[in-house]
């Protein structure tokens, strides 16, 4: 699979924003992600990989799940890629996505624990 394109390591996003300030590298690489996951096909689709259980998923499976036509499944796809988030390979005629674990722990991470009330 192709590695995805980063502007800075995924290690330099994961700490907490309440525990250090964020640089401005990480701040670009988290907002693209985040901005990536805003739309609610995007969402869904990184769902569907992350919760395959074959770690890959080829994109003509994916149309029928988000009730999207190929192409569009597959822009919003390119999207993620763009943003680190999944990544791609070509077997045959077919392309196969898969998250990267590391992208959206960093996003985890970096939004730290929800302090609770009491």
């Amino acid at each position: 699979m192709r590695a995805p394109a980063q502007l800075v390591p995924d290690d330099a996003c994961c700490s907490p924003l309440r525990s250090v300030p964020l640089g401005a590298g990480p701040a670009a690489l988290l907002a693209r992600r985040f901005a990536a996951l805003s739309d609610p096909v995007r969402l869904r689709l990184v769902s569907l990989l992350a919760t395959s259980p074959e770690g890959a998923v080829c994109v003509c499976d994916l149309v029928e799940p988000v009730g999207k036509s190929q192409p569009t499944v597959s822009h919003h796809l390119k999207v993620l890629r763009e943003a680190g988030l999944v990544t791609s390979e070509k077997r045959g005629t077919n392309v196969w996505y898969a998250v990267v674990p590391t992208a959206l722990e960093s996003l985890r991470v970096v939004l730290g624990p929800v302090p609770t009330g009491g």
